[in-house]
């Protein structure tokens, strides 16, 4: 009788794939799903986000003509950019708008935040009925806030202004109060957004904090200025890169509130841009503002990612 040795506890025939193989498969497999239910999403980020890109970088070095074909200028649609007198002061303008607007709708973030935070069952109505001017449309909130502007004596805010003897203000249609005027609809419509990543943040901060420090005899102040904003630094520091860029970006109050007037006084980068390309036929012009324009913002985000990274690492 021929003895067969048994097989050894352990081994694995020639055809049983080894361990190693089986978990590479997986992580295969599990990467081909991952990149297939991507696929769809960067196939409309490529079309309708990166080409688009790619074809106004190459439009800023051109003057372009068409039908006759674009012709080449090299930098000088850049050298318009940065010497034109109109686009100075729409990049004057935007800054203005982008650090008025960022600084208001924190400030005015953190203090909603801060009243409506807790875990009463009544503060879902208060939260959401300070969230609506985020979620409402801009040309429903541009309307609503050109009859609040009425420049007449008897317009909603001028009769409120006429309470404590202020005179009526002309808002949109002075040079000297349009752009505040539009920075204060910027402010409003962002706030409850803010407002809503304070209060996310605000859940995490360490409730043992507040109880030690009142026990130690600090006021409420002193518990907001040593607890509190120490411990949303992180969220400071996404919504200043946040907001910074929806001011940067600023077009649709501009556009349907003043249209850059009275006289230029509200012109943004982005309504020029808006008004060479579309308007004016300055294609290559207003390729090179808007590269001006995405250059800032990445710029913007690197160095707020930047000096939080170092903040983080002392």
């Amino acid at each position: 009788m021929t003895l067969v040795a048994p097989p050894r506890v352990g081994a694995h025939s020639a055809s049983t794939p080894a361990p190693s193989s089986r978990r590479r498969r997986h992580r295969l497999r599990g990467s081909l799903v991952a990149w297939a239910f991507l696929a769809p999403a960067l196939i409309l980020f490529t079309l309708f986000k990166f080409v688009p890109m790619a074809r106004a970088i190459g439009m800023s070095f051109h003057e372009v003509r068409p039908y006759l074909g674009d012709r080449w200028v090299g930098a000088d649609n850049y050298r318009e950019v940065v010497t034109n007198d109109a686009f100075l002061a729409a990049i004057g303008h935007t800054v203005v708008l982008a650090i008025g607007q960022t600084a208001g709708s924190i400030i005015l973030g953190l203090i909603l935040a801060l009243l409506v935070e807790g875990q009463a069952r009544s503060l879902w109505f208060v939260r959401t009925a300070v969230f609506l001017p985020t979620v409402a449309a801009m040309a429903v909130v541009a309307e609503v806030w050109r009859i609040l502007y009425y420049p007449a004596p008897d317009g909603a805010i001028n009769s409120v202004l006429g309470w404590v003897g202020v005179g009526p203000s002309q808002f949109l249609n002075s040079q000297d109060t349009s752009l505040w005027s539009v920075m204060a609809v910027g402010i409003w419509r962002g706030a409850p957004y803010d407002m809503m990543i304070f209060i996310a943040g605000l859940a995490g901060v360490d409730r043992a904090l507040y109880e030690a420090s009142a026990v130690d005899g600090a006021s409420a102040w002193r518990r907001l200025w040593h607890v509190t904003l120490p411990s949303l630094r992180a969220v400071f520091a996404i919504l200043f890169t946040l907001a910074a860029i929806r001011g940067m970006r600023v077009f649709t109050e501009i556009f349907l509130l003043t249209n850059g007037g009275p006289n230029g006084s509200t012109e943004v980068l982005m309504t020029l841009i808006y008004k060479l390309g579309l308007e004016r036929n300055e294609l290559g012009v207003a390729a090179a503002g808007s590269v001006v324009l995405l250059l800032s913002t990445v710029v913007l985000t690197i160095a707020v990612q930047s000096a939080r990274a170092r903040r983080a690492a002392r």
